[in-house]
């Protein structure tokens, strides 16, 4: 096994960003933890030297190459690395955010990390706690990736799992691009990547001229979390893409899970602006396939307002289906969406959301109907690997791992060989 070796990894969290960067580091502490170990048994075994001096020359190593000293841990036998880099916040009264990096991070290899969405208040600077807007946070992760450049980071990566403005990726007349622009904004002020997660369209990706862009799944987490609801993948099963822009996606878990394909086709009237879950622009649904009786699962990129996916939950109970399960990748909950999606659980319109915690929450993690799917240890795996300028392929194509977990449930297979297993923090 390769020693993964954190020496000049460097993690910054912008305020937005903190939660999601510290349940990721906590995962990036545990694998270094295992790969130190696992070296440590190596080279005891092939120099034949304790464990204690094994551990002792990987510290000597450590300390020579970092730029910063490690400290002991309190048994004295393992060097813990400290990924997080300080940084004060400072808001001024007129608005305008500043990053000040409180440490050396010249040369290194820097993840900023950065929740756009995140609607709750953030602290800064001398006690201030605000809550800010999504162009708020980008600004922020702005000035936080211009601090970044100019104090000498060697690399720097990007970590927003919900990529901002990823809607406005294509002008049907006088608008702009502005998913594009904003990634070329990225770019030109030295990102050399972006990690991010089921981003809305893949033309995005293709917008930029150096800048690499890593489109993460949260496909094999989602699955995990049905195979754990009681009966459900063993019911009359049925996937549902809610619209055709989402038929890909859903023709993945369709294949992956060897369960029919359906489709609701939406015609809409752009004229108006979905505000809530009760103001839908949606004039005409029409489904294609057969849900009577039959569980339906349904999954999606984001979710706003929701009144798009309770729409469609109608819909599919008018045709007769008996259970409804989502899986969102990003759970916006926007405006007072989970007001409204309280109400339709309590008309039976569904039975569980699934979502992934790449945005922060938490009045919606404490209700019924939503599971809550950690993706940290995928993001920490794609970072050390990335670290290690090593293939993150894996990562991006996950079929494999899933027909493994699948075959699990009907075969057991010793569960520390998935990569994935254990998703929980």
């Amino acid at each position: 096994m390769r020693y993964f070796h954190p020496a000049n990894l460097a993690i910054i969290a912008c305020p937005g960003g903190d939660g999601f960067a510290e349940s990721v580091i906590k995962h990036l502490h545990k694998k270094y933890r295992q790969s130190r170990k696992q070296i440590i048994e190596e080279l005891s075994k092939r120099y034949n030297i304790t464990h204690e001096n094994a551990a002792l020359h990987i510290d000597i190593v450590n300390r020579t190459i970092a730029r910063t000293t490690a400290s002991k841990s309190g048994d004295g036998n393992n060097v813990h690395r400290s990924f997080r880099v300080p940084v004060k916040f400072t808001m001024f009264p007129n608005g305008e955010i500043k990053s000040e990096i409180l440490e050396s991070i010249r040369g290194k290899d820097v993840y900023i990390f950065q929740d756009v969405e995140n609607s709750y208040p953030v602290p800064f600077y001398g006690g201030q706690v605000r809550k800010l807007s999504i162009n708020d946070h980008i600004m922020t992760t702005f000035v936080t990736i211009d601090a970044v450049r100019q104090a000498g980071a060697e690399r720097i990566t990007l970590v927003i799992p919900n990529y901002p403005y990823a809607r406005q990726h294509k002008a049907k007349g006088r608008e702009g691009l502005s998913a594009s622009r904003i990634g070329k904004i990225f770019e030109s002020l030295g990102v050399d990547h972006i990690i991010t997660l089921d981003i809305h369209s893949r033309d995005i990706i293709n917008a930029f001229n150096k800048m690499r862009l890593e489109n993460l799944h949260a496909s094999y987490q989602i699955i995990q979390t049905l195979s754990k609801i009681d009966g459900v993948l063993n019911d009359d099963f049925v996937v549902v893409s809610p619209d055709t822009g989402a038929v890909d996606r859903n023709k993945f878990y369709a294949n992956a899970l060897k369960k029919p394909l359906a489709l609701l086709y939406k015609e809409r009237d752009y004229s108006k602006v979905s505000k809530d879950a009760t103001q839908s622009n949606i004039s005409q649904v029409r489904l294609l396939g057969n849900v009577k009786d039959k569980t339906v699962f349904m999954a999606d990129d984001m979710l706003g307002t929701g009144a798009t996916l309770i729409k469609g939950m109608e819909i599919l109970k008018e045709n007769g289906a008996r259970k409804i399960v989502c899986a969102i990748s990003l759970p916006l909950f926007s405006g007072n969406a989970i007001s409204h999606f309280d109400e339709a659980y309590r008309k039976g319109l569904f039975f569980r959301i699934i979502g992934t915690n790449a945005v922060y929450q938490e009045e919606v993690l404490n209700r019924e109907w939503y599971i809550n799917v950690s993706i940290s240890r995928l993001f920490a795996h794609v970072i050390s690997h990335l670290h290690q300028n090593q293939s993150i392929s894996s990562f991006l194509d996950n079929t494999n791992i899933i027909n493994r977990l699948l075959s699990q449930t009907q075969t057991p297979e010793p569960q520390n060989e998935l990569p994935f297993h254990n998703e929980e923090e």
